[in-house]
């Protein structure tokens, strides 16, 4: 089995796309593109020789907008997201522990609510992809958009956390450079929910942080609940 990876950037959301597939069928998936990157994600997916079969959307986002439509619409790839967005309108809503297959390869779905309601997780391979709900040395808000702190801590702890520790973590995005963790070094070292914190610890930090709203959210959020079209 060979398996393509690639980490792609789009800047002024500081989001991480991923293209995956399977170098002997040609299947592969896209996860959580960027409708500014649309024509670069394209190119390289046809470059590297992949149909995308599915692209799917960790969560419906508030500071970008999707490509999921516009992808689906040029390729015919299936859009994928979590059962608990509701949007009926996708090709395919997972439940916790589904599967769908690429190639010779399996994506499995982890519903990490949090962030917001419909944050999932997917697992490929030795690498999750944990969108919003964990970050590296951090983790998504918790102050918006359905968001919850203590379904956060609970995703994270319980589910993510109970991955095995060498399971490489790909976030949503970053926004200090950093491209890759692990499930053994965000229990350690994430200053929010590293194993030695308490829940209380958790809440006061989340409380403190005084974000500004996304300056997309009026644009993304209901673009995004329509696959950014």
């Amino acid at each position: 089995m060979s398996l393509i990876f690639r980490q792609l950037f789009e800047s002024e959301s500081s989001t991480y796309t991923y293209i995956l597939g399977d170098a002997l069928t040609g299947e592969g998936i896209i996860v959580d593109p960027v409708i500014e990157t649309l024509e670069r994600d394209l190119q390289i997916t046809a470059e590297l020789g992949l149909k995308i079969k599915y692209v799917v959307d960790t969560h419906v986002h508030a500071d970008h907008v999707t490509s999921s439509g516009a992808i689906k619409n040029r390729t015919g790839a299936e859009i994928v997201l979590g059962k608990s967005t509701g949007l009926k309108t996708a090709d395919h809503l997972l439940d916790d522990g589904e599967e769908l297959s690429f190639g010779s390869f399996k994506i499995r779905t982890l519903l990490t609510p949090g962030h917001t309601n419909g944050c999932t997780s997917f697992v490929v391979k030795n690498m999750v992809f944990t969108g919003d709900t964990l970050l590296i040395r951090g983790c998504g808000r918790t102050d918006f958009q359905e968001g919850s702190r203590e379904t956060l801590f609970k995703s994270v702890r319980e589910k993510l956390f109970s991955l095995p520790d060498e399971t490489l973590v790909y976030p949503g995005h970053d926004y200090k450079g950093r491209t890759c963790s692990s499930i053994g070094e965000e229990k350690k070292w994430n200053p929010r929910l590293k194993m030695s914190n308490s829940f209380e610890v958790f809440k006061s930090i989340m409380d403190g942080l005084n974000l500004a709203h996304p300056k997309k959210i009026d644009v993304a959020v209901p673009a995004n609940l329509k696959h950014g079209l």
